[in-house]
């Protein structure tokens, strides 16, 4: 949330500079407020777990937020009842018309396959070209990520020789980006993943700015320059225990797996994981829906042509933070 200032007072300029809310009593006076709108595309097969470890981060702002769920339709759920489905999810062809504040695109477990033979790729990419114009910010999600990426800026994924799978740090690039505001300069970040994001294909891209990245794990937040789309390669989102399933889950199937690494005490897997990256979670979710508050229109059916403006530097909300 902004802070309220005082006309006029000589710290404003600091704190603008430092990409922090602060807003004089006269625009306060004046400010709008309703609850954000954000929709939710699901593509995990664990849908009800993803639904609530989404919703947690989300729950831990104190700005109200109203959550839609979104399905594609030319894909069919193995993993979750019909019944599920049909009472919380709509598919895409119902959004078509409407305007949301954020969206969130999930990861999916696809990313060995090349986009275009994924079975809802056509699909996906109608979702991508309606939020493009439809929605204030999009924050991609491990596969989303690297989909988005790969759809709006061609920027390929690698696949790796071994899944890449544990708690690994991340070197902050930006410590007074809106996005990672707050962030210690280094953090940890889960990822469970079988393809890497190009770095040297992020750099040369004029619209990404990396905001966090790791050796092993490569850039793990990318963000255009005005946040309409923000990339997640890893899985913020993921419980204390989610790696520990997914490693006990393919060890019990007699899969090849080995164990997550920065992990498990001592690296044991019969010991509880501790919990190294739930308070930069809850932050970067807190900064995004905070950033996504403060810059959408009160009005949603003004959100397209703000979305025009913001991409052309003429958004009034985007010149008075700059």
């Amino acid at each position: 949330m902004p802070i309220n200032i005082a006309d006029g007072l000589p710290a404003k300029q600091i704190l603008h500079e430092e990409h922090i809310f602060a807003i004089e009593e006269d625009v306060a006076s004046h400010q709008e407020i309703r609850p954000l709108r954000v929709a939710i595309l699901n593509l995990m097969p664990t849908k009800i777990e993803t639904e609530t470890q989404i919703l947690r981060l989300i729950s831990k702002s104190p700005i109200q937020v109203s959550c839609d769920f979104m399905r594609v339709s030319s894909h069919e759920s193995k993993n979750t009842s019909q019944d599920h489905l049909v009472k919380f999810y709509d598919v895409f062809d119902t959004y078509r018309e409407k305007n949301y504040d954020g969206l969130i695109v999930t990861g999916a477990p696809v990313e060995h396959l090349p986009f275009e033979e994924v079975d809802y790729w056509d699909e996906f990419c109608e979702i991508l070209d309606w939020a493009d114009k439809h929605v204030f910010s999009t924050m991609y999600l491990c596969w989303g990520a690297m989909a988005g990426l790969y759809y709006h800026h061609g920027i390929e994924k690698k696949l790796l020789p071994s899944k890449l799978f544990g708690v690994f740090p991340q070197r902050l690039c930006d410590e007074y980006s809106f996005i990672t505001n707050g962030f210690d300069e280094v953090h940890n970040m889960p990822h469970s993943r079988h393809a890497i994001v190009d770095a040297a294909a992020v750099a040369a891209c004029p619209d990404l700015q990396t905001l966090s990245e790791g050796f092993q794990t490569g850039p793990a937040i990318i963000a255009t320059r005005h946040f309409h789309e923000l990339y997640v390669t890893g899985h913020f989102e993921y419980g204390r225990d989610t790696l520990a399933e997914e490693y006990w889950r393919d060890f019990h199937k007699g899969m090849p797996i080995r164990l997550p690494e920065n992990y498990f005490p001592e690296d044991n897997p019969e010991r509880q994981p501790i919990f190294t990256w739930r308070s930069h979670a809850n932050l970067l979710y807190r900064n995004w829906l905070n950033w996504v508050y403060q810059m959408t229109p009160y009005d949603v059916a003004e959100i397209p042509s703000a979305i025009e403006r913001l991409a052309e530097g003429t958004w009034d909300l985007a010149e008075k933070f700059e």
